[in-house]
């Protein structure tokens, strides 16, 4: 499994404005540039993370984009979800019906699928972007996984 180009250009772009002073503001074009996101790509990815309600954006002289809501409450499963929808390991963790084995008890893969996409969208709930910043990882304090 690996999550999306997109998704991955996204998880950047809002890492790259947690690293910013609160109410501070990004041109996409120096995030595009800073973080290696080709600026059309970074252009959609904008629009469904404000959609989404993870950024604000605005135009203009004293435009750019900002976090809508400080880094401690933001979650990278939020972001991923935003652009990716949501995490799925295999179609029968969605729905059994998609299974041609149909029940788990015909299928000894199905509960380690389940348990697994848990487990990993858990860790993603629980890591917020507060989390990832250098001074954060550089003072050693304890990160809740």
């Amino acid at each position: 499994m690996q999550i999306t180009r997109q998704a991955d250009y996204a998880l950047r772009a809002m890492l790259y404005l947690a690293r910013m002073p609160e109410n501070q503001k990004a041109a996409t074009s120096q995030i595009a540039e800073e973080q290696h996101i080709p600026p059309s790509f970074l252009a959609k990815i904008v629009s469904q993370l404000s959609i989404a309600g993870l950024i604000h954006t605005s135009r203009g002289a004293r435009g750019g984009v900002s976090m809508a809501r400080p880094s401690t409450d933001v979650s990278l499963l939020e972001v991923i979800e935003a652009i990716d929808g949501p995490i799925a390991l295999n179609a029968c963790t969605i729905s059994q019906a998609d299974c041609p084995f149909g029940t788990e008890t015909n299928c000894p893969l199905h509960n380690i699928w389940c348990d697994s996409q848990d487990e990993l969208v858990d860790r993603l709930r629980k890591t917020t972007f507060n989390q990832l910043l250098p001074e954060r990882i550089n003072s050693k304090q304890p990160v809740a996984i």
